[in-house]
């Protein structure tokens, strides 16, 4: 037995393993807990992006994050308090998200939220969190918001731009060529990936030929992908949804035989055999291997058991969805991060949050139910979550792992210390 399947516990296993459908949807609780509770439940709002461009990740996010308030309900809830999941859908959209955060605080008594996988919407709701107050875990990955755009209120448990192309830019450069050219989306996510892929590749030796962002919701592409550069060595890719479609489908249609690279956010909740030779031969950094295969641990199968996955990354029941493999976990860890953080410090209401943020700040926790995606550490500077990345190629329509990327790759100096702000 190894010491990962010596934490599987008989009291985790018969808690995944027993009867008993989701909770009534909005609730989250489990109701044999709702009528036994003697105590208030513990509010986790989720700001997720069930409709708009993204909704396909967002589908995912808040399954995982039901799946994780059922287990935990189901397994005696949070400090032995009941968890109430409620839900907002931020459209996709900046201006609803902030407005939905408003309102899962304000009107839900969201004790905390977890936040938007769209950066966009990430971005515009940091600020609110700090003057809210309340604890806000976003998915979405410009790095501004454990950095420059952050505070202390903001926790990401997820790798971000900065660690994915720290992970990866060594050696792209080196196995795929030293001239790039660098397409991405037209907002802060897709500015955040040009930027730091830019200043990577410069200094590692590389040339980066052209960079572009294309405004979101583009129909026709080839004005754009016939301005790349003919001497073009490899094309940095950052889209998601549609545009990814339109993008990938008309580049191969003026013939661009180069190499590419992108990070799996691009490919995410997409099936890439129906992409055929667009997407053949590609490179993707991964964060979790859509292939149970890539990683067949006792826990992240059981993680794919509750959240309703397949061991091909497929949703069980309708195959036709492919799951959004390298995020969904992270709803779920925060949810547990936040139950560490409240049985660790001890708290009990918003009067307790700077004790909590303390416990948070610097936490580590070891591969195991809670934690199916490995070893994780949040820095106590910028609140900044670190883990192990896969590196992924596409053949024959799916996603081969060729190798893993340790954590020690991907840290770098902290640009802030949200410790210097007050609670």
């Amino acid at each position: 037995m190894t010491k990962h399947e010596g934490a599987w516990t008989r009291r985790w296993f018969l808690g995944v393993t027993g009867a008993g459908a989701l909770a009534a949807a909005g609730t989250g609780l489990a109701p044999a807990i709702v009528r036994g509770a003697s105590k208030d439940p513990i509010v986790l709002g989720h700001q997720a992006d069930l409709t708009g461009g993204i909704s396909s990740w967002g589908y995912w996010l808040d399954k995982a994050a039901r799946a994780a308030v059922e287990r935990i309900n189901r397994d005696g809830g949070i400090a032995g308090r009941p968890v109430k999941y409620v839900v907002e859908d931020t459209e996709t959209n900046p201006a609803t998200g902030t407005r939905k955060m408003r309102r899962l605080v304000q009107r839900e008594g969201a004790d905390f939220v977890i936040g938007s996988v769209h950066s966009g919407v990430m971005l515009a709701s940091t600020p609110v969190a700090q003057e809210l107050k309340v604890l806000y875990w976003p998915i979405a990955m410009a790095s501004e918001a454990t950095a420059e755009k952050g505070n202390r209120y903001v926790f990401r448990a997820n790798s971000h731009v900065r660690e994915q192309v720290q992970a990866s830019a060594r050696w792209v450069v080196e196995n795929l060529g030293k001239k790039w050219t660098i397409v991405v989306s037209d907002y802060a996510w897709g500015w955040s990936h040009r930027d730091w892929f830019k200043k990577e590749v410069e200094a590692l030796g590389g040339t980066i030929l052209m960079a572009m962002a294309i405004p979101q919701g583009t129909k026709d592409f080839v004005p754009f992908v016939s301005k790349i550069p003919p001497d073009t060595e490899a094309i940095y890719y950052i889209f998601f949804g549609a545009d990814t479609l339109g993008f990938l489908q008309q580049l191969h249609e003026i013939g661009y035989k180069g190499k590419k690279f992108s990070a799996i956010c691009t490919l995410e909740a997409i099936d890439l055999e129906k992409l055929g030779d667009a997407v053949e031969g590609a490179w993707v950094l991964e964060y979790l291997p859509r292939r149970l295969r890539h990683k067949d641990t006792p826990f992240h199968r059981e993680f794919r058991k509750l959240a309703g996955a397949d061991e091909e990354g497929r949703e069980v029941g309708n195959p036709i969805r492919v799951i959004a493999g390298s995020h969904y976990w992270s709803t779920y860890e925060s949810i547990y991060l936040v139950k560490k953080g409240v049985e660790t410090s001890g708290w009990k209401s918003q009067k307790d949050t700077a004790g909590l943020i303390q416990a948070l700040e610097g936490m580590r926790v070891k591969e195991a139910p809670d934690f199916p995606q490995g070893d994780l550490w949040i820095r106590a500077e910028d609140h900044q979550g670190f883990h192990q990345h896969w590196m992924s190629r596409i053949e024959k329509g799916k996603l081969e792992v060729k190798f893993p990327i340790a954590v020690e790759r991907v840290v770098y100096a902290p640009p802030v210390d949200f410790r210097k702000e007050k609670v």
